[in-house]
């Protein structure tokens, strides 16, 4: 499962982190140099681990907690500093694009970090 996945050591600049998700590893939130201090804290209400999962356009994705069920998704531009947060409660959940467009669907809210916004 994915959550018996090991942490990698670390650290990681931005420019280290990969493109695509690691199939036998995880990067924790704490490993990534530049984190920005909500990042660091986006799983503390969870009490769930911090993981990278993938870029997204010019985003970074980030997620506290399991894939379905109680998670918090952090999205972070690196350039610019912006971030957007959704979270899922079991199938549905509540977030707001980097437009400000209010998306309750996962993979809307995704769309609009690749600048597909579809409320």
């Amino acid at each position: 499962m994915a959550e018996d996945r090991p942490f990698l050591a670390g650290p990681f600049h931005t420019s280290n982190l990969p493109p695509t998700p690691l199939r036998d590893n995880r990067i924790a939130a704490s490993a990534w140099i530049e984190a920005p201090v909500a990042l660091l804290h986006l799983g503390d209400a969870l009490q769930e681990p911090v993981e990278y999962r993938r870029r997204i356009g010019r985003f970074l994705l980030w997620r506290a907690g399991p894939p379905v069920g109680e998670a918090r998704y952090l999205a972070v531009d690196p350039e610019s500093g912006q971030t957007v947060t959704f979270d899922l409660h079991g199938k549905d959940g509540l977030g707001h694009g980097p437009d400000g467009s209010r998306h309750t669907r996962f993979r809307t809210w995704k769309e609009s970090l690749l600048g597909r916004i579809q409320s």
